[in-house]
């Protein structure tokens, strides 16, 4: 069960004990239930009205009832922009590949690579990229993210996410925003894979839309919040509580669940969304509207118009331009561009570009469609057509300059180096007698 909104102020109390949100104040001398009051910032307290976030939870047992936190290995999670050196060619990895549960399980955590980023936590600005692989689901540990916000973007198997505000079902062709502080948990039932966005110092909100007008693109009632649902757990063993902090993984020890939150209210959540509830605007006369129109949700700087980081879908549409070639056009641009698909074919690159896989066009490289496709969209008969039907491709964009890490380059195994060739056939058409 959910409850819709984007940065709504939301209320939710467990049904199996009516009346645990406090009436008429944040903080009373002693709450329902005999629950403990924990506010959960995910802004400065004095950030204005509009930006302000924060949630109060009512739980059994405050979060601060842990032992001390120590080092856990991180395996390929980094925010080491210096590895290996800076690599400004045009950039594609294969699927990636998925540890067989037989041979090694691996859960969400440690099935974190990061793929690239620029920035850095500590100075509370930057991003990172990241690709999940996992095949066995968290037992007994949850993880929170000091850092940022993560964005999180399934494409093989669905994730069962239980947070401390409720239970969320994500699956392909959906996206969820865990942000800065929650504590979550991922169960899967299979082998699974995924994309991950992170930003650093700033959250997610919902693009302006200017000349569009008051309703288009991802209208805010489709985002979907939790409802609140609690479990009253020992873990004599003990539950492993996860911080990712300044890049690095730490763990802490507590004998209960941290999923015991009875009620909450207020505005700063998890939140899911549905990628097929995007209202698509588009050019419907002639040429193109620049891709940015396709933002579903965005990270601002503090420049205006200039994002630290977007999220971009090219969803099924129509396209019905006239004299125009309707594929993306080449391109040199100021930002990088990370994409990554879901499932289908992308219109641009039908062959090499697959499921799972990715590829970074980093500033200012050059990039556009295949020899084969430049020469089939020059030639093909301009009717209103179906584009991207069955394919759902992203991208993340964003106006840092992004490192590679030694994992994407080398590690993992999949970089395609054969990418460059895609565009070698590409030839001269320029006729000075014929205009």
């Amino acid at each position: 069960q959910y409850l819709s909104g984007f940065g709504n102020e939301h209320a939710s109390e467990d049904p199996r004990c009516p009346g645990a949100l406090p009436e008429g104040q944040n903080n009373p001398q002693v709450c329902p239930y005999g629950l403990y009051a924990e506010q959960l910032s995910g802004s400065a307290f004095t950030c204005p009205r509009p930006t302000n976030k924060r949630s109060w939870l009512y739980r059994i047992l405050p979060s601060v009832c842990h032992k001390p936190f120590k080092p856990l290995e991180e395996g390929h999670l980094t925010h080491n922009w210096d590895e290996v050196e800076p690599d400004p060619n045009q950039l594609r990895w294969k699927p990636f590949e998925i540890p067989k549960a037989s041979q090694n399980k691996v859960d969400f955590v440690s099935g974190l690579h990061t793929l690239c980023g620029a920035g850095e936590p500590r100075g509370r600005n930057g991003i990172a990229i990241h690709i999940y692989v996992c095949n066995t689901s968290m037992l007994n540990r949850c993880l929170y993210n000091s850092d940022g916000d993560f964005l999180i973007v399934p494409q093989q198997g669905k994730l069962l996410i239980t947070t401390e505000f409720g239970k969320m079902m994500v699956e392909p062709n959906e996206i969820c925003v865990i942000q800065l502080g929650m504590r979550f948990s991922v169960e899967v039932f299979g082998e699974t894979r995924g994309y991950i966005l992170e930003v650093y110092g700033a959250h997610f909100e919902l693009p302006d839309l200017g000349p569009i007008g008051a309703n288009g693109l991802a209208n805010p009632r489709d985002f979907l919040v939790p409802v609140a649902w609690y479990e009253e757990r020992q873990v004599p063993g003990g539950y492993m509580v996860i911080s990712k902090y300044q890049g690095k993984l730490f763990a802490a020890q507590q004998e209960f669940s941290p999923f015991n939150v009875v009620a909450w209210h207020g505005n700063y959540t998890p939140y899911k969304y549905h990628l097929d509830k995007f209202m698509v605007i588009n050019a419907v006369a002639f040429d193109h509207a620049d891709p940015s129109i396709f933002t579903v949700l965005t990270a601002k700087t503090t420049r205006p118009g200039v994002a630290l980081a977007d999220f971009v879908i090219f969803p099924p549409r129509w396209g019905v331009a006239n004299n125009t070639f309707r594929p993306p056009y080449y391109h040199r641009n100021c930002m990088s561009e990370f994409m990554g698909l879901i499932k289908g074919h992308y219109e641009a690159k039908e062959e090499g570009f697959q499921p799972g896989g990715g590829s970074l066009h980093s500033m200012m490289t050059p990039h556009g469609p295949d020899a084969e496709c430049f020469e089939k969209a020059t030639k093909a008969k301009l009717e209103p057509e179906r584009v991207a039907e069955g394919t759902m491709a992203f991208m993340f964009e964003t106006s840092l300059s992004l490192a590679v890490t030694k994992w994407g380059l080398q590690t993992c195994n999949r970089l395609d180096k054969s990418y460059y060739q895609c565009w070698e056939a590409l030839k001269s058409h320029f006729n000075p007698k014929c205009k």
